[in-house]
């Protein structure tokens, strides 16, 4: 059985003025926005409420004599929690902070660059390409 090399995407038959190019590449774009948003919700429906659960007994403490000092030593005290919702808010900033320069300033050229390869990708392959649904055919 033979490999078969992929062939090069040859970007100089795509015209990057086409109308219909940019809408896909604008509907790739909208489809990685939608994906940050979802692992970021994912992570706080799955992760979060595990680590709030390991700190309900510092919940119960809080809410009798609540000190930031209190808040600071639950969180030493488990670490795990204190790490997974570290991560949940990370990830939901960062998602916010990559999002608000994308509206803000605009896609940086790189990044214009790797989607509108990913396009001439989806394009070239085909129906079979898992995304060709939501890119092409939309």
């Amino acid at each position: 059985m033979e490999l078969q090399e992929e062939p090069p995407i040859n970007n100089s038959s795509v015209d990057k003025s086409d109308a219909a190019f940019i809408e896909q590449v604008q509907r790739l774009h909208q489809l990685t926005v939608l994906g940050r948003w979802i692992f970021a919700g994912c992570l706080w429906l799955t992760i979060a409420p595990l680590c709030l659960w390991n700190l309900r007994t510092e919940f119960v403490l809080w809410k009798q004599y609540f000190t930031w000092a209190a808040v600071r030593y639950g969180l030493v005290f488990h670490p795990l929690s204190t790490l997974g919702l570290a991560f949940c808010i990370g990830m939901t900033v960062s998602v916010l902070v990559w999002q608000s320069r994308n509206i803000l300033l605009g896609l940086p050229q790189p990044e214009k660059q790797r989607l509108e390869k990913q396009v001439c990708r989806i394009r070239q392959q085909g129906p079979t390409h898992p995304l060709w649904k939501f890119v092409i055919n939309s």
